[in-house]
C-alpha cells in the first residue's frame, strides 16, 4: 500500500481536496476570497479551490507532525514581505484562516483538538491513506 510519504506531494494534496470537495462539513467561509492569507500577500487568493487545497494542506502537515500548531502553521505559510528599498523578511500568515480550517477539519471528525496542538482522527487519516493510493 502506498503510504501518504511516498506519493508527491502535490499530487497528494491534490487527491485530498478532491476528497475533502465530497465532505459537507467543508465549505469555504464567505469572506475567504476578500482577505489576503497574509500580511505578505499582495492580493487575496485567486484559485477557486484555494480552501480545499489549504484543508488538504493542513491534513498533511497534521500527518507529518502530530501536534502542530496554528502558530507553526503560521511561520510555514507565511513568506517574504517585499519593501521598496529595505531587505525583505520572513512575514507569518494570517491565522484566521487557519484557524477555521481547523475548526471545520474537527467538526468532519478528521481532526482533533488535544492540549499541545492538533492530531488526526482514524477516520483522517483513513482518508490521507486513500488518497495517497489514488494519486
Amino acid at each position: 500500500m502506498t503510504s501518504i510519504l511516498d506519493s508527491p506531494a502535490d499530487k497528494a494534496i491534490r487527491a485530498i481536496a478532491n476528497e475533502l470537495k465530497k465532505n459537507a462539513e467543508i465549505k469555504p467561509p464567505e469572506w475567504v476570497f476578500q482577505v489576503k492569507s497574509g500580511a505578505h500577500a499582495e492580493r487575496p487568493p485567486e484559485e477557486e479551490d484555494f480552501w480545499y487545497i489549504r484543508c488538504a494542506s493542513l491534513l498533511r502537515s497534521v500527518y507529518l507532525n502530530p501536534g502542530i500548531g496554528v502558530e507553526r502553521l503560521r511561520h510555514k505559510y507565511g513568506g517574504s514581505r517585499k519593501h521598496k528599498v529595505s531587505r525583505s523578511h520572513h512575514t507569518k500568515a494570517g491565522g484566521k484562516i487557519i484557524r477555521t480550517a481547523f475548526q471545520q477539519l474537527e467538526k468532519a471528525g478528521l481532526v482533533r483538538k488535544e492540549k499541545f496542538g492538533r492530531f488526526l482522527t482514524d477516520e483522517g487519516r483513513l482518508l490521507l491513506e486513500k488518497a495517497s493510493t489514488a494519486s
